[in-house]
């Protein structure tokens, strides 16, 4: 028996790279798998229903179920459609894994209104729509009794919780990702949802985008090849599992290693009982400042 014995899952951005795996991982762990992805490029144009189609393919061969989707994860009935999708094939959903992204790259001076707008919509109204309208289906079955575990896991990124420079759009999309999953847990735990996040580090065709790194990431023969982006799905899994024991939570994941993130916290203060002066500031707080 696998970790996801006849759950429903839907798995967006699965066509290809980190969500192709989590599509053929959750499947080998008997998921009913609603594969979703638009196949377009690196930067979001075109579409093509192929490598949804062979990852579906590929599912079957094996002996799983799987159904393929070719919505717009941004578009609010494409979402819908999606959900409905799960539910129709499939009878219900229990987990929803939010994959897809697109990158486009650019310096803040250069970058265009076209450039930060297509990023946020395709990574956060992108997680934002499917959730929500997974959300809105939980909360009718739970009302119905119908009680069980519910999973939802997001994927941030370590460009958006460590802010990489030259990526101000998908940066602060993933780091707005981070803190969806976390209201996301707050909001749906009432309906026995967990929601959690991961930042992966994987050789994908988005990182492969990024010069210098294909070297980088290139196992030595015969070697552990620690960015593979099979190594991210098991973790994907846990989350999506029935048994998962967090909720609201961020981990980073790549190769053998998980690491649980922590979130804003409060550092070092000053304090008094009336209104601050500028200079005063200026030197109470200089002892606080980073090198």
């Amino acid at each position: 028996m696998g970790s996801l014995d006849g759950r429903v899952a839907i798995i967006t951005g699965a066509g290809r790279g980190i969500g192709r795996e989590h599509a053929l991982y959750f499947a080998a762990e008997g998921a009913k798998v609603v594969v979703n992805d638009l196949g377009g490029a690196n930067d979001g144009s075109g579409s093509d229903l192929t490598p949804a189609q062979q990852v579906a393919e590929e599912i079957r061969a094996m002996g799983g179920e799987a159904v393929v989707n070719g919505d717009n994860v941004a578009d609010w009935q494409g979402a819908q459609r999606m959900i409905n999708q799960a539910v129709e094939t499939f009878g219900d959903l229990d987990i929803l894994v939010n994959n897809a992204g697109i990158l486009r790259d650019r310096v803040l001076v250069n970058m265009t209104e076209e450039e930060w707008d297509a990023v946020i919509t395709v990574h956060l109204k992108g997680h934002f729509a499917p959730t929500r309208w997974a959300a809105s289906y939980w909360r009718e079955q739970h009302k119905a009794g119908v009680v069980k575990p519910r999973n939802v896991v997001h994927t941030s990124s370590t460009s958006g919780l460590f802010a990489n420079p030259g990526q101000a759009n998908y940066g602060a999309a993933k780091t707005g990702i981070a803190t969806f999953g976390q209201i996301a847990a707050k909001e749906l735990a009432r309906y026995n949802v967990k929601s959690n996040t991961i930042a992966p580090g994987a050789r994908t065709r988005l990182t492969m985008a990024t010069p210098g790194l294909e070297d980088i990431m290139k196992p030595p023969p015969g070697s552990f090849d620690m960015w593979d982006p099979a190594n991210i799905s098991p973790l994907v899994a846990y989350l999506a599992s029935a048994e998962c024991g967090f909720n609201g939570e961020t981990f980073l994941v790549s190769g053998g290693s998980v690491t649980l993130v922590e979130s804003w916290a409060r550092g070092p203060h000053v304090e008094r009982d009336s209104k601050w002066t500028v200079p005063e500031l200026t030197q109470a707080l200089a002892p606080l400042a980073r090198p």
